[in-house]
């Protein structure tokens, strides 16, 4: 079965419906709207939603009466992900094997109740023409974008919370030959149902309750290596695993692909050097690793509920800044292109020769 057809099954299929086997209650009209990307459900039992246009109040099919079922709802539903939630662990950050993301903290961390999030992944299973469609990109970086996966350059997709980077993600993997095998970690998964034949998805494991058994990002991201991988894909980087990413993409392994928060391409070294911090690296082991660690940096934005890819960069070395002993030394963001959103993109002079470099196969 090729790749086309192959998303289109579990598209269509009832199986594969994101959120399919989670009871949501009250909640459940909402939740299955196809248009919604986020629920929160605050304290004193208000609803809001996102349908695309940011959170806006909704009426639930039956509303919350008081603060306590509001966390007797949070605690059922982080139940039924697996997830523990109570006076002992009153932060709870759980997900299902196709992407909906839950998040609760409950009193005494809330004033009273439970605040709750629901993140819910793209249901179209969004392809990059898809996306183009809906406005994330102009027309004329399509050939780039395919180009960096086709010819296995190494992507890491910046942005904010709810910018659309696990959405470009997804994607961009979508464009991969289904012969090649995949290995995917995450701290909660949101790319366990990707339509790939050769995928393996890795997921992060608490401590029990005496404290031992966890599992976390860098043992994992090392067992990557050790799984035959074409590609290894970190669904978000957020701390000391930064150190195994580098390596193992400074070690042959192209084609990986990563998201990190950043406001901007130029902002990235510095939220690398602070990472690399938390593993022990010296900014200049940062920067040196960095920078042959990634072949292009997407930036995306997102202004009034809609999103977009607003920067394409590069990663380069700055031997004045490392000279100055600066953040981020020896390294810079470079941003290529920019796109406001609407009209033609703006190009810098090196942006030719990068087009060129990603053209597709």
């Amino acid at each position: 079965m090729n790749r086309t057809a192959l998303v289109e099954r579990r598209r269509m299929s009832p199986r594969h419906r994101p959120g399919a086997s989670i009871a949501f209650g009250p909640l459940d009209v909402i939740v299955r709207d196809p248009q919604v990307t986020d629920v929160a459900v605050t304290c004193d039992g208000r609803v809001w939603a996102d349908f695309g246009e940011g959170m806006r109040e909704r009426e639930p099919r039956m509303p919350f009466r008081d603060p306590g079922v509001v966390r007797d709802y949070a605690v059922q539903l982080c139940a039924q992900l697996g997830r523990r939630l109570d006076d002992a662990r009153p932060i709870a950050d759980a997900s299902s094997e196709d992407g909906v993301r839950v998040h609760a903290v409950i009193a005494p961390i809330v004033p009273h109740g439970a605040a709750i999030s629901i993140r819910l992944p793209d249901r179209t299973a969004a392809t990059l023409t898809e996306l183009h469609r809906r406005g994330l990109f102009p027309a004329e970086w399509m050939p780039v974008l395919r180009g960096l996966v086709a010819r296995r350059g190494t992507v890491l997709i910046t942005g904010g919370t709810g910018a659309g980077k696990t959405t470009l993600l997804k994607a961009l993997l979508a464009e991969c030959d289904p012969q090649e095998r995949i290995v995917t970690v995450e701290e909660v998964r949101e790319l366990g149902a990707l339509p790939l034949a050769d995928h393996v998805s890795m997921v992060t494991r608490e401590a029990n309750v005496e404290g031992a058994g966890a599992v976390g990002l860098p043992e994992l991201v090392k067992a990557t290596l050790r799984m035959r991988p074409d590609r290894v894909v970190l669904g978000e980087c957020r701390g000391e695993e930064i150190a195994d990413l580098l390596r193992a993409y400074n070690s042959g392994h192209h084609g990986g692909m990563t998201t990190l928060h950043a406001d901007g391409v130029a902002r990235v070294p510095s939220r690398l050097t602070a990472l690399g911090l938390l593993a022990g690296l010296t900014p200049q082991a940062t920067a040196m690793l960095a920078q042959g660690a990634f072949d292009a940096v997407l930036h995306l934005e997102r202004e009034h509920g809609r999103r977009r890819i607003a920067q394409i960069g590069l990663l380069c070395s700055d031997a004045g800044a490392a000279g100055a002993g600066l953040a981020g030394a020896g390294l810079t963001g470079r941003p290529l292109s920019l796109w406001p959103g609407d009209g033609p993109a703006q190009y810098t002079r090196d942006w030719p020769r990068f087009a060129q470099q990603w053209r597709p196969i």
